[in-house]
């Protein structure tokens, strides 16, 4: 029971506390994504275009009314594949810190992984101009590989407090809300960047701006939320009751064995899963990375339409992924459709309409509403993603949902290593013929790891998400004898897992 100063600060809470956790765990993604893309949009403004202005072919023509002076970049004259590694090079860090970061949400709690990761990150944001000023772009290098180091446990660490929080009614709604701060950081990083490069001179700004925005989220994110609610001192009663009968437990099971490391990597639908977050990611930092270049060096639009443009994608991405959040918990409470057929259903939406709306944009030229449009489109089918394979992990295994995000996400990260550099091989020219190609070969990629994902995901809780209860078929490596959870039992496998 609450008393004294607890029951006092719960009132001031109009909405309950795993609704609270999961506004700031969507700022959290906002913040890491704005930190994270803000050089996207930048990189078009410290690189010298100067050489490029009259006479590239294949690309669009600048607008007669448009002034010559944004068009002309700034003083580091990097060419397209020095800038590729350069967008690349957040993932190297990107990668090593997700299993670290799954592992010690799961043993400690999700609320210090995640925000002493944000707080890395913002620091490093922040240093980021004086650092390129004195060491250029092997200094620009190393400060995107320690963000990204950084930025490597936010997934994983929000997945566990997710997985501690989130009834099963609500995942698809909250999910959703949560992983899409990652389009609306997109949307605020692209725009604020535009706006900011336009009207303050030089390109530093967009750093300052972001960085303390991540500083400030870590003053309140550590002051208002808790690892899980047994934890929380200040949850209401009323919301520990509602808690404690839909998902059995209120706190982490710190008797759990180890992370089941050989069953999760030989299990059929974490492999799934896995090529899902593949084709996913390919065609997202083709986006997130690319698309900025794409609007200034081919489209040749103004820094300051680049910005505006380049996040209305994301915009309708974000629309798209909360509103079939509600209609996929919706569908699946009333019984109209099971866990992992809705699972597939949206993650095959999210795959078929990217890969032809890219491929389309390609041949649409330099119609610039047209090609905007079809980006657009091509995005906002891309946010049925989220009620689809993104919040797979929590329903394969609540208890290891950090540990399955961070192998999902992280290796569905190696496509940001290679992605830009790919891309920036394949564009030298930075025409409309290369960048279709490149489109093209998205439109596979999306396809085939679709096909992988329809053939063998589950939505139903795995036997090892309970690896101490296990029969001895299953302990034995023998899965063939062994009865799976219902898509229903969620809540009574986790209580069995005390």
């Amino acid at each position: 029971m609450l008393s004294g100063w607890q029951l006092t600060v719960s009132k001031f809470f109009i909405i309950p506390q795993r609704v609270v956790l999961a506004i700031f765990g969507f700022l959290a993604i906002l913040n890491a994504y704005t930190m994270r893309i803000c050089l996207s949009i930048a990189i078009t403004e410290m690189v010298n275009k100067t050489g490029s202005i009259d006479h590239d072919e294949g690309v669009c023509p600048i607008d007669d009314d448009a002034n010559p002076e944004d068009f002309t970049g700034g003083e580091f004259n990097w060419d397209q594949e020095l800038q590729g590694v350069i967008l690349s090079s957040f993932y190297w860090g990107y990668v090593l810190t997700h299993l670290p970061g799954g592992i010690l949400a799961e043993k400690f709690g999700g609320k210090w992984t995640l925000s002493l990761g944000i707080l890395s990150t913002a620091f490093f944001t922040l240093i980021t101009p004086w650092a390129v000023n004195l060491g250029g772009s092997t200094a620009l290098i190393v400060i995107r590989v320690m963000m990204g180091l950084g930025e490597g446990t936010t997934f994983p660490a929000l997945s566990a407090l997710l997985a501690s929080w989130i009834p099963l009614k609500e995942r698809s709604k909250l999910g959703s809300l949560v992983f899409g701060g990652g389009l609306v950081g997109t949307i605020v990083g692209n725009l604020v960047s535009g706006l900011l490069l336009h009207n303050i001179d030089g390109w530093s700004s967009v750093f300052y701006f972001f960085g303390g925005l991540g500083i400030f989220w870590f003053v309140l994110f550590t002051l208002l939320c808790y690892s899980d609610p047994e934890s929380h001192p200040f949850i209401s009663d009323k919301e520990k009751a509602y808690l404690k009968q839909e998902m059995g437990v209120l706190s982490r099971d710190k008797t759990l064995p180890p992370t089941p490391w050989r069953h999760i990597l030989t299990s059929v639908p974490m492999i799934g899963l896995v090529c899902a977050q593949i084709g996913h990611d390919w065609g997202f930092f083709i986006m997130v990375t690319d698309l900025p270049k794409y609007m200034s060096d081919v489209l040749r639009f103004s820094i300051k339409d680049n910005g505006l443009y380049s996040s209305l994608p994301y915009l309708l991405m974000w629309i798209v992924a909360l509103s079939t959040g509600v209609l996929s918990d919706w569908l699946i409470s009333t019984g109209r459709m099971t866990i992992t057929f809705g699972r597939k259903l949206f993650t095959t939406i999210a795959s078929a309409g990217p890969a032809f709306f890219i491929v389309g944009a390609s041949y649409a030229g330099c119609d610039r509403a047209l090609v905007v449009a079809l980006f657009t489109l091509a995005m906002g089918f891309m946010g049925t993603f989220y009620p689809g394979m993104k919040v797979n992990p929590l329903d394969l295994s609540p208890n290891y949902a950090g540990s399955l995000m961070a192998v999902t996400n992280g290796i569905g990260a190696i496509t940001g290593i290679i992605v830009p550099y790919v891309v920036g091989i394949m564009t030298p020219n930075h025409s409309i013929e290369e960048w279709r190609l490149v489109f093209w070969i998205a439109f596979a990629v999306f396809h085939v790891t679709n096909l992988a994902y329809v053939m063998w995901a589950s939505g139903e809780v795995q036997p090892w998400n309970t690896p101490h209860l296990m029969n001895k078929s299953v302990e034995s490596g023998d899965l063939k004898q062994q009865d799976t959870y219902s898509e229903k039992a969620v809540p009574a496998a986790i209580k069995a897992s005390q």
